[in-house]
């Protein structure tokens, strides 16, 4: 067993870009965790889609053993945290399971809205923040100005700030030598099997292992062929393997107090491991850990499979990502044009994009996937109150006595010559203004509430795009609102499309709807009749286009000869086309379906 006054947990709070995963490979360099023969840039990004997009979307644990100058071999454990806004219930788990965490600002940058939020969290749990100022190597490096922002954030000296390079490994020594020295050793007394208890942060799917937990230990031991109880999961399992991460998966004896580790199950039923749990020792009499929080989804959307014969195709594929992520959740639905499908919940836009993408690459299905909505609360003319989490299940506009929605806490930071442009985009977006403050360099952060419904209409890339790129943004989800909201539908020849149907503000319905039908004339492919695309709200059609008919000269084998016969057999194909409107059906794209979800 490790004694515990040589362990170190810990995790690396920064914002998208800021060098992260960059810093994290240097740390592995310095302790010889990694052959270098072996490195790689990102290693702990695994997914391709990590790379692909240079974000970290899963969380990855590493643990390294470092000699510090006084001579002691110490274990650091290392939880490489995701950073966008999505994850950052995963994150609060993630951060429970350390004692202190590294601020990691982008010296090129300065201080970014989504680090404060992660570091808000870090703060009330009580963990030690050691300041790191990330990419000194950079031309665009502003070291002293930085330095002064996290002096004047964190209320700390210049001197206890690490200036560090991911890219040349320059600082990444020091650092470590600072974190032996700042951040506690875990705190634990019990010590035996029976008070065995842990902390779940996450877990994986293995189809020979089942469910892979990431725990980190807090009281007692765990042993290969332990009894252990999931407790909100309410599951008995034994452990069929204990490890450590270094960085792949590797055997251990046991995993004893402050340690962090994997738990083999063998579960392979969805929907019973829950990041936040606490597994203990089957008679174990110690209440569970604090802070375990069921994840509440955020976006909705519903996935179809392209052809109905890959249903049970998509179903499996569903229960295999949930196995391994239990904040997306989903359940059967049918549609009349779509036909059996899945509405599904999402922690954000990202994540859906996430999964939808994975679905894709992992299992090779090609899916429909319907526009994004949120939760409302509709209270109708019968007082009845109900939870609406599709624009499919909204009820008729005259059937509506009050709508209400949720509302976001929004936190912007942009330079200050792009403050105008942030302000009117807010005003765009139906936001409330409240407090605004100023940085020493120039930079502004501007608090503000908004509906969630405008922070999914494109909010976020008409952020980057007003602010030239450099504005960063991090919510929190607030209270529920009076919503002045309508349905929108898109007919297609004369049949609603509930994929297309979308929910929007009142006052802008019009626009809204003159936009998608503009738009999805443009990419629906012409048909062999004539198709007419319609925006409907409020009971009436708002919006009209003809999508025209493609077309083919019948009397093109014709040479010379009476005029009549041409026209008799023009006659007889409008015809043709006029029985075949009658009983045909619109063919859509799957491209379609992405490219509309894409214009929402």
């Amino acid at each position: 067993m490790i004694d515990t006054n040589l362990i170190r947990n810990f995790s690396i709070i920064a914002h998208i870009d800021h060098g992260k995963s960059t810093l994290a490979d240097r740390m592995l360099e310095e302790t010889k965790t990694i052959e270098k023969r072996k490195m790689k840039e990102q290693l702990l990004d695994t997914m391709d889609l990590e790379r692909e997009r240079g974000i970290t979307i899963k969380m990855q644990p590493v643990r390294m053993l470092f000699e510090s100058v006084d001579g002691n071999p110490y274990t650091f454990n290392l939880i490489d945290t995701p950073g966008h806004i999505d994850f950052s219930y995963e994150v609060s788990r993630a951060l429970k399971a350390v004692e202190g965490s590294i601020l990691l600002v982008d010296s090129t940058q300065g201080i970014q809205a989504q680090t404060l939020t992660t570091l808000r969290m870090a703060e009330a749990i009580g963990l030690k923040i050691v300041p790191v100022l990330s990419k000194i190597d950079s031309s665009l490096a502003r070291v002293d100005e930085v330095e002064s922002e996290i002096c004047e954030l964190l209320g700390c000296k210049e001197t206890e700030i690490i200036r560090v390079s991911g890219k040349t490994g320059e600082g990444v020594k020091e650092l470590m030598e600072e974190i032996v020295s700042k951040i506690p050793s875990p705190n634990h007394n019990s010590k035996t099997d029976s008070d065995f208890r842990s902390l779940t942060f996450d877990f994986k799917y293995s189809t020979h292992k089942g469910v892979v937990i990431y725990t980190r230990v807090f009281d007692g031991e765990v042993k290969r062929g332990n009894s252990l109880l999931m407790k909100a999961g309410n599951k008995k399992f034994s452990a069929l393997e204990v490890g450590k991460f270094a960085p792949e998966e590797t055997p251990v004896d046991s995993l004893g107090p402050g340690e962090i580790g994997y738990i083999v199950t063998g579960i392979k039923e969805p929907g019973v491991a829950f990041v936040g749990d606490t597994i203990s020792a089957l008679k174990s009499s110690l209440e569970p850990l604090e802070g375990f929080l069921e994840p509440k989804p955020v976006v909705w959307a519903s996935v179809y499979p392209n052809s109905q014969d890959d249903f049970d195709l998509l179903r499996q594929a569903l229960e295999r990502l949930r196995l391994s992520d239990s904040s997306f959740s989903f359940e059967e639905e049918s549609s009349g044009s779509l036909g059996r499908g899945f509405r599904s919940g999402f922690l954000g836009m990202l994540h859906l994009e996430i999964i939808t993408e994975r679905i894709r690459r992992e299992f090779n299905l090609e899916i429909i996937v319907t526009t994004p909505s949120i939760t409302y609360e509709v209270l109708n003319k019968s007082k009845e109150k109900f939870l609406v989490y599709s624009p499919v299940f909204f009820p008729e506009y005259g059937d509506i006595e009050e709508i209400k929605e949720p509302w976001i806490n929004l936190n912007i930071i942009t330079p200050g010559k792009y403050l105008g442009n942030v302000m009117q985009l807010l005003f765009d977006h139906e936001a409330e203004v409240g407090d605004t403050t100023s940085f020493k360099d120039g930079r502004a952060q501007i608090s503000s509430e908004m509906p969630l419904r405008e922070l999914m209409r494109n909010f976020f890339d008409e952020l980057k795009n007003v602010s030239s790129g450099y504005a960063s943004l991090s919510y929190e989800t607030g209270e529920m609102r009076k919503a002045d909201v309508v349905k929108l539908d898109l007919l297609v020849a004369d049949e609603v499309i509930p994929a297309f149907s979308r929910i929007v503000s009142k006052k802008r319905v019009q626009e809204e709807a003159e936009k998608v039908v503009e738009k999805l004339h443009e990419v629906l492919p012409r048909q062999m009749f004539v198709a007419k695309i319609q925006g409907r709200a409020l009971g009436r059609i708002l919006s009209s286009k003809t999508l025209k008919a493609l077309r083919k000269d019948v009397t093109q084998h014709m040479y010379g000869g009476d005029i009549t016969r041409k026209m008799k057999l023009r006659e007889k194909q409008k015809k043709g086309k006029k029985k075949m409107k009658e009983g045909a059906k619109v063919s859509i794209p799957q491209s379609v379906f992405m490219k509309m979800m894409r214009s929402g």
